[in-house]
């Protein structure tokens, strides 16, 4: 094969590659995300757990959010997956010293429990990560 001809066949392949990267560029910009921003109460199921946000509590030396989970036995680390996302920031659990805070959770029955999170001062939204999936609950705006 000549030179002229590869070069040529170079420059078709290459020119094939950018319209195929400008075409799934357009449809990639096209695409809208939906995102399910669930209310307080509402349950969802990731994988093998079964969760629910009732209730998020702000106080001036934490936040508490009051949630309900079922599905497989945790013998410790149940708050694990827990994630708050307000002030522009996203927290992870507290340490938690509470009675009712989310240490174990029974297969058999919903567990009622705290998971504690340092103090905001913004609307929080509370979101839960299991087996790759995410959930989000968000107060009613008024």
């Amino acid at each position: 094969m000549s030179t002229r001809k590869l070069i040529l066949t170079a420059l078709v392949c290459g020119l094939a590659i950018l319209i195929a990267g400008g075409v799934k560029l357009i449809q990639v910009a096209n695409d809208e995300v939906a995102v399910e921003v669930l209310a307080f109460g509402d349950e969802a199921t990731l994988g093998d757990m079964t969760v629910s946000v009732l209730d998020v509590d702000r106080r001036d030396d934490a936040t508490l959010v009051t949630v309900t989970m079922t599905g497989v036995d945790l013998a410790s680390g149940a708050a694990d997956g827990w994630r708050l996302l307000a002030d522009g920031r996203v927290q992870e659990p507290a340490i938690s010293s509470a009675a009712d805070a989310c240490t174990a959770v029974t297969a058999g029955s919903p567990t009622r429990c705290t998971v504690a999170f340092e103090a905001v001062e913004s609307a929080a939204t509370v979101a839960y990560v299991r087996a790759g999936e995410q959930r989000q609950w968000a107060a009613p705006t008024p």
